[in-house]
């Protein structure tokens, strides 16, 4: 019996050294391991030994398997090494080589709209304040002067997580958050921005668009007036615009100021003299704005008697549409290469 496991031993060994690639290894392990092989055949005959002789010859088996278990892993160890030097050999880069041109676009318009926006204020002492998308009734609505079953709720088609959370239908819900968060009623210079939600979407709206509103409140001694609103609203717009953009503000309704006027400006196309795009009329609308509402002051905890401001807001990508001449809203979402690229060269 030791003689025949010895033979056994042997006999793998030498067929593992003739093996010629990994496919015909797999297939020799299971012959000498598996369990049909001849030692575990070997194995099960020792039940017909003597006692004296089983440990004996189960020791001779185990150690043969051992043997040859390390044999096939260094064979295994030996193909998987040729087949990494194989591939790397096939698969060789020549860094020498030119590379790929990658495609590239350039900073999105919306982006470089936001940073020149921001830059503008904070050098004007504004600070830039943020706030969540997921919003509540009662900051989006009620807290800017829109109660439950107001009509001007009607004007913003929102879209309503529950009964009390919707995704925010405009910035001033920063604005309520700002005054109510601010307890020692210090002067108040912010602007806030970021993305907005209605049910909207054609050419010139979408679903989601980016608004930057602003607010300004201080003790009425200050004299905060329209002056004040008219003046920021010029610099502002003629350093989007042009130094040539003038203003014209016409008397509306927004429930959250009082008074409230739309603001057009001069179209940028035509420069006022009239043209398709301004419908002839030489002006376009841009802005929304107006003095506080006394009812916000009071709802957010300002004693509408001694403090007062203003307030105002625009669409950030209609502001790209005019600086860049873009003629349709989704273009800004389609993340398209020959669209984005462009705006490099636009600003150099």
């Amino acid at each position: 019996m030791e003689e025949l496991i010895k033979k056994i031993q042997q006999d793998a060994e030498k067929k593992i050294s003739e093996i010629k690639d990994i496919k015909e290894l797999q297939e020799l392990k299971v012959k000498i391991l598996g369990k049909k092989s001849e030692l575990s055949e070997a194995l099960k005959n020792l039940k017909d030994l003597s006692q004296e002789e089983r440990p004996k010859i189960g020791a001779l088996v185990n150690t043969a398997r051992t043997k040859l278990e390390e044999k096939i892993t260094e064979m295994e160890e030996k193909f998987a090494r040729k087949n990494l030097e194989e591939k790397l050999e096939k698969e060789a880069i020549d860094i020498t080589l030119p590379s790929k041109k990658i495609r590239r676009g350039s900073e999105h318009p919306l982006n470089r709209v936001i940073e020149e926006i921001e830059d503008l204020f904070t050098s004007m002492g504004y600070d830039v304040v943020e706030g969540p998308e997921l919003e509540t009734d009662e900051f989006c609505f009620e807290r800017l002067n829109l109660p439950e079953g107001h009509p001007a709720r009607d004007m913003q088609d929102s879209f309503y997580i529950t009964d009390k959370y919707l995704l925010r239908t405009q910035t001033s819900a920063v604005q309520a958050r700002t005054m109510v968060a601010n307890e020692e009623k210090s002067p108040i210079r912010i602007i806030t921005l970021g993305k907005t939600y209605r049910r909207e979407d054609d050419a010139t709206h979408s679903h989601q668009f980016n608004q930057i509103e602003g607010l300004v409140i201080d003790r009425k001694e200050t004299k905060i007036s329209l002056a004040d609103l008219k003046g920021t609203l010029e610099v502002f717009m003629r350093k989007m615009l042009g130094d040539k953009t003038e203003l014209r503000f016409r008397p509306s309704y927004f429930p959250f100021t009082e008074p409230s006027y739309e603001v057009d400006v001069t179209c940028f196309k035509c420069g006022g003299k009239g043209c398709s795009l301004c419908k002839q009329t030489g002006w376009i609308e841009v802005l929304g704005s107006g003095m506080v509402h006394p009812n916000v002051l009071k709802m957010n905890g300002y004693d509408p008697d001694k403090y007062a401001g203003f307030a105002f807001g625009t669409g950030i990508d209609r502001l790209a549409m005019f600086k860049y001449g873009i003629t349709d809203m989704r273009y800004l979402y389609t993340n398209d290469i020959k669209f984005l690229k462009q705006f490099d060269r636009m600003d150099k």
